[in-house]
């Protein structure tokens, strides 16, 4: 069995930044796993709770729900603190995501870039920072050997785009190295998933719009491999990924 591992920020970003694709997968009989950095306490839309605690609880259940409508099989929250990534340790976070990759032992691993998305999120850019780095120093036996066998996925692709948000901090987008038909009927998955997030009830129709630009495709930049290539451009994330 092909095995997927998504690395994101925040409850919802499965859905928003990756839905299409998880759906894609899920229904080609892929293990998918999301791993979530934090439980998006900082979000400004709290659906009535009255404190961080009733919030975290309440968007881990939300993103619970969204990864069920997806068909992801595994999913947790980290619990680092929302809005702060960027001040994390970084070896103490690496060393999580290198635990969940010899354990899940990914084929393919999707995160952000360090750009943040379309969003230019600065979480979104920490999770694919610490995604990365994973990556590469899970496969090393010289890096955090107290957690495991190494293991070395085969891919690394970080999502992109091809627009931009008004009104955003500058970014500089991967290139688009791969583009993933995910279809009208994945399309309306990934906005019902979004939709699980019922915190964030306020931004569904802004989202829905922004998901429909352009329409049924989600773009991806293939960062690293384990094995040397040559760039192509791939209209399936598992092209040339052997089982194992």
């Amino acid at each position: 069995m092909l095995r997927l591992l998504c690395v994101t920020a925040h409850p919802d970003d499965e859905a928003g930044g990756f839905g299409g694709t998880l759906a894609l997968y899920g229904e080609r009989g892929v293990e998918i796993s999301v791993v979530c950095l934090t439980a998006g306490t900082a979000a400004r839309n709290r659906g009535g709770t009255k404190t961080d605690a009733e919030l975290a609880e309440m968007r881990t259940c939300e993103l619970g729900d969204s990864c069920r409508l997806l068909g992801v099989k595994h999913w947790e929250v980290l619990g680092y603190q929302d809005a702060h990534l960027a001040d994390a340790d970084l070896p103490t976070v690496v060393g999580e995501l290198v635990k969940r990759i010899r354990e899940i032992r990914p084929h393919v691993v999707i995160s952000y870039g360090p750009d943040g998305g379309i969003t230019g999120h600065l979480d979104h850019a920490m999770a694919g920072v610490f995604a990365t780095v994973a990556f590469q120093w899970a496969g090393r036996s010289d890096r955090y050997p107290e957690l495991g066998a190494p293991y070395a996925s085969q891919k690394l692709y970080y999502a992109t785009t091809e627009y931009k948000l008004p009104d955003r901090q500058a970014t500089g987008p991967p290139v688009i190295t791969a583009s993933i038909d995910i279809g009208p009927e994945r399309f309306e998955k990934k906005d019902q998933a979004f939709r699980q997030h019922k915190t964030q009830q306020p931004l569904f129709e802004f989202v829905r719009k922004n998901l429909d630009r352009p329409p049924l495709v989600e773009v991806y930049h293939l960062a690293c491999t384990r094995e040397p290539q040559r760039q192509k451009f791939e209209t399936d994330l598992m092209d040339g990924v052997t089982e194992e």
